[in-house]
């Protein structure tokens, strides 16, 4: 009887990482990980998902339901249609894609891939590092001390390339197919920022850069340069 009890034992060990790699699936409910718990796919049609300290993950995806991926998680593809994206300081994912919802990176996240947005607003917090490219149509981009290999494309965003940060590809703002604006997109190259390739605007757009920041050809618009902390209003 207690051999039989050990090997029993031994075989619950033994399927415990499957079980804990398991895939969730949600219609209307909310999703909830354990912390430092491993699991496959992540996904909701109209609940939220929240992704714990340490967590691994080999995807998240939502339809209308926010998605929270907490400090330290790894995560691959994170996508959503309408619901916020919002990873904690410290957090990996793959690419990150959303239409209406806003998408927020914390202090030092890591993303091997793209980001990009239709009409939601995209923010990284400081040591973010991109390896891939951004993309835009009208919701707002800011970058803080944030390390972007690829470039970033858009339409009518207003576009900050904060203190310290290094884009590496270009700046490209592609006309939109509608020519109303309520008015030109507000384009600020912050202090010590610095862009390697060239920022082309195929619309008018109102562009500051700081004194001490370094881009590269400038073409369709008039940069404006400024030396405080940040532009004018």
């Amino acid at each position: 009887m207690r051999l039989s009890r050990s090997i029993l034992w031994l075989a619950l060990v033994a399927t415990t990482p499957a079980l804990a790699q398991q895939s969730l699936s949600k219609i209307s409910d909310d999703i909830q990980t354990q912390a430092g718990q491993q699991y496959g796919s992540l996904s909701s049609v109209s609940g939220d998902v929240h992704v714990a300290g340490n967590v691994q993950a080999r995807g998240v995806h939502t339809v209308s339901g926010d998605i929270t991926i907490d400090a330290g998680a790894t995560v691959g593809d994170v996508a959503n249609t309408s619901g916020n994206i919002k990873a904690a300081d410290n957090a990996k994912l793959g690419n990150v894609k959303s239409v209406s919802g806003n998408i927020k990176l914390g202090s030092g996240a890591q993303v091997s891939g793209d980001i990009a947005a239709v009409s939601g607003d995209i923010f990284a917090d400081r040591g973010t590092h991109i390896t891939g490219d951004i993309a835009s149509v009208s919701g707002s981009i800011g970058l803080v001390q944030t390390e972007l290999d690829g470039g970033i494309t858009f339409a009518t965003s207003d576009l900050t390339v904060g203190v310290g940060s290094h884009v590496k590809g270009r700046i490209y703002l592609k006309k939109p197919t509608f020519s109303h604006l309520d008015h030109p997109p507000r384009i600020v190259i912050g202090p010590n920022a610095v862009v390697d390739g060239d920022l082309d605007f195929e619309l008018p757009v109102q562009l500051y850069v700081h004194s001490s920041a370094k881009t590269g050809r400038i073409t369709g618009a008039t940069p404006i340069p400024f030396s405080s902390a940040t532009p004018p209003k």
